[in-house]
């Protein structure tokens, strides 16, 4: 019963969400356990274009180091900020969602072209945070039960909290940096006078991910409506 209710569980968290973290969290299992280790994983230009190891472009996003605080800190709110936008401002549109997925992770590559930037999971984690709070402008958020403070300025207290834990903040700059492009670009550039709509979902990610809307005007034939549909003779 335990497990049912497990398996129910994991199966309604929703599509995007559920694939990006068990990833995360199969990989960091995988190492932990030593099947691999993190130098396979890490973002090497070289490699990936002169030994043609593509799978680092994935990798990169998918490990957050050993299991410890700042491991179980990252999955917590990559889990939580991923599943409320993907429930919030892209239910129904999966296909958008993953083109996110797409455009941050292309924009953060090109970054990591130029910089000494192994791992990319923080800072996709970082742009997830940023794009909710901007569209979640009003809700007030409590950190630790230090700081009162509304959603907006979220990504920045998780940037001074990584400074405090002594961390580098490129990763936190190029989250919030990637994020505010997309925000810009998806919300408030369409909406000033002579704007437009510029990110454009490919139709392949929507065939693919969205379910296809019934026509309303698509009248079916007599014969296939359910009510003159002869009904199999009793035995």
């Amino acid at each position: 019963m335990a497990y049912q209710g497990f398996a129910q569980e994991y199966l309604g968290i929703p599509a995007v969400t559920r694939a990006y973290t068990t990833a995360c969290v199969l990989t960091t299992a995988a190492v932990q356990l030593e099947f691999i280790t993190p130098f396979q994983l890490y973002f090497n230009p070289d490699l990936i274009f002169r030994k043609f190891q593509i799978w680092r472009l994935i990798t990169n996003f998918l490990f957050f180091g050993p299991l410890g605080f700042s491991f179980f800190f990252n999955m917590i709110f990559l889990y939580r900020y991923c599943r409320m936008l993907e429930e919030g401002s892209f239910r129904g549109r999966t296909a958008d969602f993953v083109f996110m997925f797409l455009f941050g992770g292309f924009l953060m590559t090109l970054f990591g072209l130029f910089a000494s930037l192994f791992f990319l999971g923080q800072a996709f984690t970082i742009m997830l945070v940023y794009v909710w709070s901007r569209r979640n402008p009003y809700i007030r958020m409590n950190f630790f039960g230090l700081l009162n403070f509304q959603a907006p300025f979220l990504p920045w207290v998780l940037m001074g909290f990584s400074l405090l834990l002594g961390n580098s903040i490129i990763i936190d700059l190029l989250g919030i940096a990637v994020g505010h492009i997309y925000y810009f670009l998806e919300d408030v550039f369409p909406n000033q006078p002579g704007g437009k709509k510029l990110l454009l979902t490919p139709g392949f990610l929507k065939l693919v991910f969205d379910t296809p809307e019934e026509d309303p005007n698509y009248n079916p034939l007599p014969e296939d409506q359910p009510e003159n549909q002869q009904q199999p003779p009793l035995q």
